[in-house]
């Protein structure tokens, strides 16, 4: 979940109309979980298929980022944080507005002449994945402003119509209600997969934005409960733990990257939804593997899935991540947002107006009947049969994606299974 607050620094007395309004906007955006059916969407057109493969490589930019600060799981919505910054975009004018298209690596889908190109494929991707009623992929949007804040007219109405955002008024002078109602529209949004989000408010808050994606998704061959048992996993050479181990068999979908050295094994959800695994094999780093997944290695994984039977076992999951991306973000090229050259003027006439914080929060759970959750070329690439065990008991990066349009949803890497 992303929450994008702008705080308000008043001058009392006569001089405050002669001082500029200084503002900083807190982005907080939401994860929510998996665990319905999904029904296959149509591709519209081949911008939204660009739109999914530049996502992609977003996702491992910032992937790395995170990752270079532990060893630790990872899990996020690569999806979720674009949309959001997709809506920023709206706000931003100039150098601002520049740095957050590279950071998302969309300036190459810009077109000078088309403003709202962008958040046009946003609303397109979104209606895509969920043009099916039976397809449990939701995402939603929310704008809180404050009673006496204005937003320009032009950004509220865009808001609405790129991102069927509800707009909403809130008092946030009283700090201690506007917890309690906002904390209550994240849960209700999120299914009670995230409660207490935001602990405290400035009372100087002037709006806050709000954007989650949820994801409910049934194994489309599930997973036999009773065969579950605590098995070895091998987080590295020192460290070996028992942890839940889920166990089924039948014919999947799988490949092998000889020369990246990973085995790939795409675990179907109901109706359009897949998680696909990228499992190192043994002796080799998963770090090596960082570096190496782009876009075009993603897609060409999927292209190159063959199906064999296979038995499978894999580690039950339950994550739940936060992350303070004010401080990962300016690594990637996006800097005037946390300063006083923020040129958000498309948001707001009031000036002195800068991104003070975004923060991240995703959770995850894998089990036998599904997931909830509130990537060069071919060369060396070549599907073959595997062994009839494909068993995932080392550290492995996973991927839930949108099948018909290769978006990504959610990302992460496991290394310790036992740790949330």
């Amino acid at each position: 979940m992303f929450i994008f607050q702008v705080l308000s620094s008043h001058l009392s007395g006569s001089n405050m109309g002669t001082h500029k309004l200084e503002m900083a906007f807190i982005f907080v955006v939401t994860y929510l979980c998996f665990m319905a059916p999904v029904h296959q969407a149509a591709l519209q057109n081949v911008t939204i298929s660009d739109l999914s493969y530049k996502n992609i490589d977003f996702a491992m930019n910032l992937y790395r980022k995170i990752s270079s600060y532990h060893d630790k799981n990872v899990f996020f919505s690569p999806l979720s944080i674009s949309t959001s910054f997709a809506a920023l975009l709206m706000a931003s004018g100039g150098e601002t507005h520049q740095e957050i298209l590279k950071g998302l690596n969309l300036d190459q889908l810009q077109v000078a002449d088309q403003p709202e190109l962008i958040p046009r494929l946003f609303q397109l991707l979104q209606e895509t994945i969920a043009q099916n009623g039976s397809l449990k992929v939701e995402q939603s949007m929310a704008l809180f402003i404050r009673q006496q804040f204005e937003v320009d007219k032009e950004f509220e109405d865009k808001m609405r119509t790129f991102f069927h955002a509800d707009v909403k008024t809130v008092d946030f002078a009283d700090t201690v209600e506007s917890v309690i109602y906002i904390n209550d529209y994240i849960r209700q949004k999120t299914e009670d997969k995230i409660v207490d989000m935001i602990s405290t408010l400035d009372e100087s808050t002037q709006l806050l934005l709000i954007n989650s994606i949820f994801f409910r998704g049934a194994w489309q061959i599930p997973f036999d409960a009773d065969l579950t048992r605590d098995r070895a996993f091998y987080i590295d050479n020192y460290n070996i733990m028992q942890v839940p181990m889920m166990l089924k068999e039948d014919k999947f979908y799988t490949m092998e990257d000889i020369l990246l050295g990973v085995k790939v094994l795409k675990l179907p959800y109901q109706q359009g939804v897949s998680m696909l695994i990228v499992l190192p094999n043994k002796g080799i780093d998963y770090t090596v593997i960082d570096d190496e997944i782009t876009a075009e290695k993603f897609l060409s994984w999927v292209k190159l899935l063959r199906k064999t039977r296979l038995e499978v076992s894999m580690p039950k999951i339950k994550m739940e991540q936060e992350y303070s991306l004010h401080n990962i973000l300016p690594g990637m090229g996006m800097t005037s947002l946390f300063d006083t050259s923020a040129n958000l003027t498309r948001l707001s006439k009031d000036s002195g107006l800068k991104l003070s914080e975004v923060l991240h929060k995703a959770v995850v759970e894998v089990d036998e009947t599904g997931t909830t959750a509130a990537a060069s070329t071919t060369i060396g690439i070549i599907p073959y049969s595997l062994p009839k065990m494909f068993t995932i008991n080392r550290p492995f990066f996973f991927f839930i994606y949108h099948e018909d349009t290769n978006c990504v949803l959610f990302m992460g890497r496991v290394i310790d299974p036992s740790k949330k």
